[in-house]
C-alpha cells in the first residue's frame, strides 16, 4: 500500500519540489501519495503544477492532493514535512531591520540572535497547531520531519510540548563535510596540480565524520581519512586553502581557538557568538562579500526576496522547461527521503539528525535538541551515545541552549519576561546592547509582528504603551555594515541564468554550495 507524505508550507520555491523528487527517486516509493498545503494558494498552485509535471513526464503512479485545507492533507499521513516560513518575507525583514536600529547586525537571523528568537515566537504556536492536527488525523505512528528554522526551537517545541515524535533535519553537516574533504585533498597533494600524475582526489566518501553539538553549532569531533583522525590537521589546511582562508575567517578562528571545525557557514556562525559582529567597524574584518552566506548583512533576506520575485515573474518559463529525469542517479542529498526510504524498505541510512538529547551528549542538558549521528532502518531511528563534547565546544553550545530553552518557553506561554531574558542571554545581542536597549528592541519587535504572535495578544498593547512612554534607544541609523542592494526583477533579467539559480535553490546551503 502506498505511503502518504504531507508537506506543510509546500509553496516553498524550490525545497518542496527537490525533496518530492528525491522521494520519488526511490523505486519502492514511486507510487507515494503526496499532500501539499500552504496558506498562500498562488504559491501552492505554482509548486503543485511543477511537481505534477514531474510526475506526468516521468510516467510515475504518484499522486498529489493540493489544498489550503491542512486537515485534509494531514489525514492518514505517514510522514509530515514542515518547510514553513511563518510571517514570510515581510516578517523576516522586520527580524533584520529592527535589531539593526539597536546595533545588532545579522547575516541570516533565523536560528539564534534577535531574529532567530522572534522567528521562533512566530513558528512555535504554528508548530503546536500542526502537532495537534497530526495527533487528530494522521496515522498513529506518523513521523514529523521539521526542516523549518529555527530548527532546534521548532523541534524542541514539537517533542516536548506537541506530543509528536519529531526529527529536525538540516544539511549543514554535509556542507562542512564537503569542505573538509577538499581541505584534506589540498594537504595530501602538497602543491600538486589536479590532473597531474600522482594527484589524489579526496571525496566525502573517503572521509568518515562524526559531528555532535546543536543545530548550526555542531562540531566535527572525528574526521577519519585512511584510518587516521585529521582533526588536528584541519587548521593548517583551512588556512592554506585559497578560497576558505578568505571566506571562512570566523570558522577558522573558532577552529583555532576551540580545536574543532563547526558546521555552519561563516555568516551564520558569526551571529551565534559574541566576538565577531559586536563592533561595527570590525565586522568587515571577519566576512567576505563574494557570497552572501559569508557574512553579508541581511544576506539571506536579500537572496530570498530576489528568488521569490524572480520565481513569480519567470514561472511560465519554468513550466515550459524540460523536466529532468527522476532517478536514483539524479537524487539529492537531503536527509528526508533517505529516512523515509530506510523506514519503509529497511535500507540502512546513516546521517546527522536533531533529536532530544536524552543522554546522547553527556555534558549537555537532556532536554536540549542536539544534532548527532543517527541510523535508520525498518526498526526505526537509532541514536548512539556520543559521550562528552570537548569542554570548550560544550560551553559554546550550552550558551545557545539556554537561549533556546527560554525562547521556547516564552513562545509556548506568551511570556514577555522570558522572551526578554532570552534576548539578554543571546551572546551577540548581549554583547551589543544594554538591558534597556534589549527590552525596548523586544517590545518594538512584538508590536511590529503582532499579527503573527497570537500567544502575546494580551501583551502587545502593554508593549506599545511602554514604547510610547520611553525615550527611543534604537537610534543607530545604520543600514548594516555590509548590506548589499536587493535587485529588482528588471536588474535580474540581465543575468537570467543566475536569477534562476537563486530562485531554484532549495535553501541557504544550496545557494552557497560549490562555487
Amino acid at each position: 500500500m502506498a505511503i502518504k507524505v504531507a508537506f506543510i508550507g509546500a509553496g516553498s520555491v524550490g525545497f518542496t519540489r527537490g525533496l518530492f523528487r528525491d522521494i520519488l527517486a526511490v523505486p519502492e516509493l514511486k507510487d507515494t501519495q503526496f499532500g501539499f498545503t500552504d496558506i498562500n494558494k498562488r504559491n501552492l498552485d505554482m509548486v503543485t503544477a511543477l511537481c505534477r509535471k514531474d510526475i506526468r513526464e516521468n510516467k510515475l503512479p504518484a499522486t498529489i492532493d493540493a489544498t489550503t485545507n491542512r486537515l485534509k492533507v494531514l489525514e492518514g499521513a505517514d510522514y509530515v514535512i514542515n518547510c514553513t516560513r511563518i510571517g514570510g518575507l515581510e516578517a523576516f525583514k522586520l527580524d533584520i531591520d529592527i535589531p539593526l536600529k539597536y546595533g545588532v547586525d545579522q547575516c541570516v537571523g533565523d536560528t539564534l540572535c534577535a531574529g532567530g528568537i522572534m522567528y521562533g515566537q512566530r513558528n512555535i504556536p504554528c508548530v503546536l497547531d500542526f502537532c495537534h492536527d497530526i495527533r487528530e488525523v494522521a496515522n498513529e505512528n506518523a513521523l514529523f520531519l521539521n526542516y523549518a528554522n529555527p530548527n532546534a526551537m521548532n523541534t524542541w517545541a514539537a517533542n516536548h510540548f506537541g506530543g509528536v515524535p519529531t526529527i529536525g533535519l538540516c544539511h549543514g553537516v554535509m556542507g562542512g563535510h564537503w569542505q573538509i574533504a577538499t581541505v584534506i585533498e589540498l594537504l595530501v597533494n602538497k602543491g600538486k596540480k589536479p590532473g597531474r600524475p600522482g594527484y589524489t582526489k579526496v571525496s566525502t566518501r573517503d572521509v568518515d565524520i562524526i559531528c555532535a553539538g546543536i543545530n548550526h553549532q555542531t562540531w566535527y569531533v572525528q574526521v577519519i581519512y585512511k584510518g587516521e583522525d585529521w582533526c588536528d590537521r584541519l587548521l593548517e589546511g583551512f588556512q592554506k586553502h585559497p578560497e576558505y582562508s578568505k571566506t571562512e575567517k570566523v570558522r577558522i578562528d573558532m577552529l583555532k581557538r576551540f580545536g574543532y571545525y563547526s558546521t555552519e557557514s561563516n555568516g551564520h556562525l558569526s551571529e551565534y557568538v559574541p566576538w565577531y559582529r559586536k563592533r561595527t567597524k570590525e565586522i568587515k574584518n571577519w566576512i567576505d562579500l563574494g557570497c552572501w552566506i559569508n557574512g553579508e548583512t541581511g544576506g539571506y533576506l536579500r537572496v530570498c526576496t530576489e528568488g521569490r520575485n524572480w520565481f513569480e515573474t519567470d514561472f511560465d518559463n519554468w513550466l515550459k522547461a524540460d523536466v529532468p529525469p527522476i532517478s536514483p542517479q539524479h537524487r539529492g542529498g537531503e536527509h528526508g527521503s533517505y529516512i523515509i526510504e530506510g523506514l519503509e524498505t529497511g535500507k540502512v541510512y546513516r546521517g546527522h539528525f536533531n533529536v532530544p538529547n536524552n543522554g546522547c551528549i553527556t555534558n549537555l542538558p537532556d532536554d536540549a535538541i542536539v544534532e548527532v549521528p543517527g541510523y535508520v532502518d525498518r526498526n526505526g531511528v537509532s541514536i548512539p551515545k556520543v559521550g562528552d563534547l570537548p569542554l570548550g565546544c560544550a560551553a559554546v553550545c550550552s550558551a545557545s541552549i539556554h537561549v533556546q530553552r527560554l525562547a521556547v518557553e516564552a513562545a509556548v506561554y506568551g511570556d514577555v519576561d522570558l522572551l526578554k531574558q532570552a534576548m539578554m542571554m543571546d551572546p551577540l545581542v548581549g554583547a551589543v546592547c544594554d538591558p534597556n536597549e534589549i527590552s525596548q528592541m523586544t517590545d518594538e519587535m512584538l508590536v511590529a509582528q503582532a499579527k503573527w504572535l497570537p500567544q502575546y495578544r494580551g501583551e502587545i498593547a502593554k508593549a506599545a504603551k511602554r514604547l510610547a512612554s520611553e525615550k527611543r534607544l534604537g537610534t543607530k541609523g545604520t543600514k548594516g555594515v555590509a548590506r548589499l542592494h536587493t535587485k529588482t526583477v528588471t536588474e535580474m533579467k540581465k543575468d537570467r541564468a543566475a536569477a534562476r539559480r537563486i530562485a531554484a535553490a532549495s535553501d541557504k546551503a544550496n545557494l552557497a554550495k560549490k562555487k
